[in-house]
């Protein structure tokens, strides 16, 4: 653990006393880079307080004003609403839920199997997350959790089993002046190899804010050979390169896909894989225009 988390995590022990004594949640949860112990001095502080009822505003502004928190930004909702400030020089974001809106999100996951959610995010904020308060209840949660459904694993999979392929025609991309196209593509195709080896590996994702991609591909256990290494690479190459690159990892990543899910349908994601496009040639006389 950095010394930041250390930190950061005592911090978080007087944020989450606050609220205690001034909101009364039932539970409060650490989560982001400080629970997992690898923040850094330029990290903020992420916490989640669960409650039966949501706090009144007076509630809230005394839990800060306990605390000493300025530059307050409040974003508020019916069933959750967030709070942001900086408290000694550090920037705080602190999430209030009902207890029945998280566990209505966390069975949008766990019962109805919905893919590519934020919900996921959450979960995996849930798993790595330190309990300030309320053990049992983060811990009950914690155990539901950890039981990834088969049938999430397989939504997962078929969702983010698609990739455009940059490899067909890798030449013309300086020619269509299509730079930020180019990146884009090579994003979503990155995202999506991620995506669908995530529900293979059964490992709850969600592309918003991605980070740590290190931590994440060394979770898993089916995956293509020096994973990480390789997605970084393709942002470093130039387009002939990263086409090809992308295209073998799509073409691995399609036979775990029929190796450990055959269920699956990859025939469509395939079409493209080993084929390229040929520039047409100009023929001696153009053919007639005459209706």
């Amino acid at each position: 653990m950095t010394e930041a988390s250390r930190y950061l995590i005592a911090i978080a022990a007087d944020v989450a006393a606050a609220y205690v004594d001034t909101t009364g949640p039932r539970a409060v949860l650490l989560t982001g880079s400080a629970a997992e112990g690898v923040s850094d001095y330029h990290s903020d502080l992420d916490l989640i307080a669960y409650y039966d009822r949501l706090p009144i505003e007076d509630q809230l502004e005394a839990a800060r004003d306990s605390l000493q928190a300025i530059d307050v930004r409040v974003s508020p909702g019916r069933e959750a609403l967030l709070e942001e400030y900086a408290l000694r020089g550090i920037e705080c974001q602190v999430a209030h839920i009902t207890i029945f809106s998280w566990e209505r999100n966390m069975a949008s996951v766990l019962e109805e199997c919905t893919p590519a959610t934020n919900a996921q995010k959450a979960i995996n904020g849930l798993l790595d997350g330190h309990s300030l308060h309320g053990d049992d209840l983060i811990q009950g949660w914690k155990d539901r959790a950890a039981a990834y459904p088969d049938g999430l694993a397989m939504a997962t999979v078929e969702h983010y089993l698609q990739f455009f392929p940059l490899w067909l025609a890798a030449e013309r991309w300086d020619a269509r002046d299509a730079t930020i196209f180019y990146h884009q593509m090579l994003v979503d195709s990155s995202l999506n190899l991620l995506g669908v080896l995530a529900g293979l590996n059964r490992l709850y994702f969600s592309t918003f804010q991605f980070k740590r991609l290190d931590r994440f591909v060394s979770e898993m256990h089916s995956k293509p050979a020096r994973l990480a290494v390789h997605l970084n690479s393709l942002f470093a190459l130039d387009p002939v390169d990263a086409g090809a690159e992308l295209e073998r990892l799509v073409d691995e990543t399609l036979t775990l896909v029929e190796t450990h899910m055959p269920i699956v349908n990859t025939k469509p994601s395939r079409r493209h894989v080993g084929k390229r496009h040929d520039p047409w040639t100009r023929t001696a006389r153009p053919p007639s225009t005459e209706l």
